[in-house]
């Protein structure tokens, strides 16, 4: 295990002091329709990266906790500092939180746990994501977001993601960037690639299919991924393209579909139920599976559906008078 791990390569279009709205992307997988029924409150996320800055007033709220794992800070597991920007932009897509300036997230109510998996060069060891995983494991998380990757298929790194699956975690990857624009060519970068995991895809904010994504069988949906406006460094704002950006639009996501789901059958739902309650939450775009797999993730498919079911019903009553 001597090959590293490093942040999904992404671009940075723009740095901004300031900001007030509601990202774009977070728009378009219609999160704000879904706000007045829950904002993910109760629901744990764990983002493996590069850390967060935890002073940053967009987060600085839903941060319940973190370790470290990196050889930044000699190593301190206290302290999961962001160097990079790459973490914090990730977790600012989840739950930034909703306070009347800067940006707001998928889910603002739900909490981030921080695991620091990547160092401030963006680059980590296989055995620091594996004890990251397993440290989200033991905290009981219900989501784990990861937009990192590596070449290498570790048999290790893939034990402990069904471990963490059997435990009903909701484990939600970047497919990668290394896309050719080409959907008859693979390109795979691992832990997307792997089957347990919700391997995510980026498209444009027009909907259109990002060049850079990585295109093979094993992509699960596609989520808002090219200027894509978060939090950053410094209490600051980036925008950011990469399926980087896309993965955490995911992961807020089921942070929604998990409180209305179990709200709604008045259990626990399994990872599989949860998972078909997110494919039930996605649009096709036209583009080969492996390109965007299930399609695009938009949470308010199933009331679209019921209201052309009923205006449907009532036409074929109509007609049969």
């Amino acid at each position: 295990m001597e090959q590293d791990v490093r942040v999904i390569p992404y671009k940075v279009i723009a740095e901004a002091e300031e900001t007030n709205e509601v990202p774009q992307g977070v728009e378009l997988i219609q999160a704000p329709k879904l706000w007045d029924r829950t904002k993910g409150k109760g629901i744990k996320v764990a983002v493996l990266d590069t850390g967060c800055e935890t002073t940053h007033p967009d987060l600085k709220d839903q941060i319940i906790g973190g370790r470290n794992f990196t050889d930044d800070d000699r190593s301190n597991p206290d302290i999961y500092t962001d160097y990079n920007g790459h973490g914090t932009h990730v977790a600012g897509t989840i739950a930034a939180h909703e306070n009347d300036d800067g940006v707001i997230g998928v889910a603002p109510e739900a909490g981030l746990l921080i695991v620091k998996v990547l160092n401030k060069a963006g680059s980590g060891k296989y055995e620091w994501i594996i004890k990251g995983i397993q440290y989200a494991i033991d905290q009981e998380v219900d989501i784990i977001s990861m937009s990192l990757g590596g070449p290498a298929d570790v048999p290790e790194l893939h034990e402990v993601i069904k471990a963490a699956v059997e435990k009903n975690i909701l484990v939600v990857c970047a497919a990668g960037n290394e896309g050719d624009g080409d959907d008859s060519t693979n390109e795979f970068a691992y832990p997307g690639a792997y089957n347990e995991v919700i391997s995510v895809g980026a498209v444009n904010l027009e909907r259109g299919s990002s060049e850079f994504t990585n295109s093979n069988n094993e992509v699960d949906v596609v989520a808002p991924g090219e200027r894509i406006t978060s939090t950053y460094l410094n209490g600051k704002y980036a925008t950011l393209s990469g399926t980087s950006m896309a993965a955490p639009h995911v992961s807020g996501a089921l942070a929604l579909i998990k409180t209305l789901a179990n709200a709604q059958f008045e259990r626990d739902l399994t990872e599989p139920e949860l998972y078909g309650q997110l494919i039930k939450r996605t649009v096709p775009l036209g583009n080969s599976p492996k390109l965007e797999g299930n399609g695009l993730v938009y949470l308010t498919v199933p009331e679209h559906l019921a209201e052309i079911f009923s205006q449907s019903f009532k036409t074929m009553v109509m007609d049969a008078i």
